[in-house]
């Protein structure tokens, strides 16, 4: 697998997050992405509760550890890169997580437009 170029939604070179859990299509800790990453996992956020119950109902659990994935499950806090289509929905239900800008893939506004992430941005000044 190729990796797209690591440039961020301001063309910028894309940030990283650290510690747990690994995170990103790559497991490596970046919203890196490549022709593979079908969902492409490019909106990097930050969990929030009502975010994970909601990705839950919409059948995504992503708060219940599967270890023999090696998945131990995100929590509210955690930084997660989230695949651009379910951000987009989320946000059409009002239900969007807030998001890391620099850390965010610039795929990513193949689906979700600048002007709408920004709203949500944790990392502008």
């Amino acid at each position: 697998m190729e990796m797209d170029e690591s440039i961020n939604v301001f063309g910028e070179p894309l940030e990283g997050s650290t510690g747990e859990p690994v995170t990103g299509f790559f497991r490596d800790n970046m919203c890196n992405t490549c022709e593979q990453d079908l969902g492409s996992h490019t909106v990097s956020i930050k969990a929030t509760q009502e975010f994970l119950e909601y990705s839950r109902f919409k059948g995504n659990d992503l708060s219940t550890p599967v270890p023999e994935f090696g998945f131990e499950g995100i929590k509210p806090g955690d930084t997660w890169c989230l695949c651009a289509a379910r951000w987009l929905q989320a946000e059409a239900d009002d239900r969007a997580p807030r998001v890391y800008l620099k850390r965010t893939h610039i795929k990513a506004l193949e689906i979700v437009p600048l002007e709408i992430l920004r709203k949500y941005a944790l990392d502008l000044s």
